[in-house]
Order: C-alpha cells, then sequence, then structure tokens
C-alpha cells in the first residue's frame, strides 16, 4: 500500500515573470496622440498577456518615463522606444533616464525602419484610397518628423527605399522640422518628374500637429498615422523580444572577459 505523502502531488513549479515592457513615447499635446498610445498598449497586451505593459513618457504628458520606472522598482524592465529611427531622445534621453532609475533596464532599438512599418504604411495608404492609379504618374512623400541627427534622417530614408520596393513607384522622405526636404519641396520634385498622383504616407506613430500639417500639404490623397495597425503591436514585442534576447547573450559575454 503506497504511503500517504505518495499521494501528494509535488509543488507547482512557477514560471518566472516576464520582465516588464515599458512602452516610451514622446509625448503630445494633442489629446488623441495619448489615446491612441493607449489604444495600442491594449493591443499588445492581448497579444501577449504574460507580459507586463507600462507606458512612460519623455515629455508633455503623464505618466513620465522616471516616474513609471520609479514605481517598477528594481524590477527588471525593458524599455521600447514608441520612436521611428535613431536622434537624441533614443540615444540620450532615454538610456539617461534608464540609468537613473532603480530598474534593472534593457533598452530596445527604435521601432524603424523595419518591415513591418512597411506593412502598416501600406495598409494606411490603401485605406486612403492608394491604388487603381497607372504606376508611372504616381508617387509617395513619406512624411516624418525630423531631427538633425543624420542616423534618423538615414534611417528614414531606408524606409523609404523599403516602401518603393512595395509599391513599385518613387518615394521620397520629407520632413516637418529639423530636417530637409519638406513636404512641399518634395511634392515639387516629384510634379516636375511627371508624378501627378502624389499621395502622402503619414510616417508618425499618432496624431498630432506634424501630423495634420504634413496632412494639410497632401496634393491627393493623405494616409492616418501609423497609430494602433497591428503590425505596430507586434513590433513593440518584436523589439521587446530581440533586447531580452541580445541581454542574455551578452551576460555570458561578460562574465568571461
Amino acid at each position: 500500500m503506497p504511503s500517504q505523502l505518495s499521494l501528494v502531488p509535488p509543488p507547482a513549479t512557477r514560471r518566472p515573470a516576464s520582465p516588464a515592457l515599458v512602452v516610451v513615447a514622446h509625448g503630445s499635446r494633442d489629446p488623441r496622440a495619448l489615446s491612441t498610445v493607449r489604444a495600442l498598449l491594449d493591443r499588445v497586451r492581448a497579444l501577449r498577456p504574460d507580459v507586463p505593459v507600462h507606458l512612460g513618457h519623455i515629455e508633455l504628458n503623464a505618466p513620465l518615463l522616471p516616474d513609471t520606472l520609479a514605481a517598477l522598482g528594481d524590477t527588471e524592465a525593458v524599455l521600447v522606444p514608441l520612436l521611428l529611427s535613431r536622434g537624441y531622445h533614443v540615444k540620450q534621453d532615454i538610456p539617461e533616464m534608464a540609468a537613473a532609475s532603480p530598474a534593472r533596464t534593457h533598452v530596445a532599438a527604435p521601432l524603424g525602419p523595419h518591415p513591418l512599418l512597411v506593412d502598416a504604411l501600406q495598409a494606411r495608404l490603401e485605406e486612403a484610397g492608394w491604388g487603381g492609379t497607372p504606376r508611372r504618374t504616381s508617387a509617395v512623400v513619406l512624411a516624418a518628423a525630423g531631427s538633425r541627427d543624420p542616423e534618423a534622417k538615414t534611417d528614414t530614408t531606408r524606409t523609404a527605399h523599403l516602401l518603393a520596393a512595395r509599391l513599385g513607384v518613387p518615394v521620397l522622405p520629407a520632413y516637418a522640422s529639423a530636417a530637409t526636404p519638406t513636404v512641399e519641396t518634395a511634392v515639387r520634385a516629384l510634379l516636375a518628374g511627371g508624378r501627378r498622383h502624389i499621395a502622402l504616407a503619414s510616417y508618425f506613430t499618432a496624431p498630432g500637429r506634424f501630423a495634420t500639417e504634413c496632412a494639410q500639404a497632401a496634393p491627393w490623397i493623405a494616409a492616418a498615422p501609423l497609430g494602433t495597425h497591428p503590425s505596430m503591436a507586434h513590433l513593440l514585442l518584436h523589439r521587446y523580444d530581440e533586447a531580452l534576447a541580445a541581454a542574455s547573450t551578452a551576460v555570458p559575454e561578460l562574465a568571461s572577459a
């Protein structure tokens, strides 16, 4: 007869908690931006219920990133910039805020460039009415915020090349501030080249002043910002996983150094 102890099931092994995902948004005075970002985070939570998802802003909106990190204490967290290219915020602001926090942080790469962004850009253009015009007369202006950092321009140009390859038409990057050309200049260049159907792809994560101003300069159709497109949620999680994988491989290398 088996002993009573043998009938007791072994204790369940608890899986270690997933590191927090902190989405780092820029912040905006436009209330549509905050509501869009919150809806995007809900999409991320639905995809990965096991991952604690938090929001932190660089400026203008609460919660600010330092406050979000302080609330996490000394837990592990991956900071994923809700930004589309490299620049001052990615290189300076976010790492400095992370270093000053008690949390054990990893900073992921910005979202762009990446094919998932091209998926979202194409979908937004099609929602706005892209398609049905001859390719020889069509073109796209990829409107972005702009930065003085040359690597930000390199990243946006790379996205323009990826979108051009996808659509089979010229795609010119243009900027709302801090970089050239402007949307108006890019439109004139395309018109001079015989392109009559010029669409504007909105390379912004959410509605705001820059996105609105760029859309108003569109000579034909203007797509909506990337917003809550499913590819955005998948890309945030991809950058999260990517940063964790990089951190796990870096630890043995440091230990053996």
